[in-house]
């Protein structure tokens, strides 16, 4: 198994314009090889930075599957109107990767 996140320091102020562009996305994540899961996690506000933490996680049946899909058609539709909307982020989002090692 595999897991790819990605952490997004929102705008105070923002979330709710971030929220809705993930729930209202047209997603194709389920017709990809190996894909099992997605979730958007809301994390803690940083009152002194002015954000509020986000991930993005997909779960993967592997680390191949998840890269095929950086490397589809699939994924560069999905990522086409990236940063094209009002700025709701601090930066760009940081890429976490991880192989299972255990797990029930």
């Amino acid at each position: 198994m595999y897991i790819a996140m990605n952490r997004f320091k929102v705008l105070k102020g923002s979330e709710t314009d971030f929220e809705n562009i993930w729930k209202n996305r047209e997603s194709t994540l389920h017709e990809m090889k190996g894909f099992r899961t997605f979730h958007l996690l809301r994390g803690p506000v940083n009152e002194a930075e002015n954000y509020t933490l986000y991930a993005s996680h997909t779960v993967w049946e592997s680390e191949d599957d998840f890269l095929a899909w950086t490397k589809s058609q699939n994924f560069r539709d999905s990522h086409r109107n990236a940063g094209t909307g009002k700025a709701t982020t601090v930066g760009h989002p940081q890429f976490e990767g991880f192989s299972a090692i255990e797990g029930a």
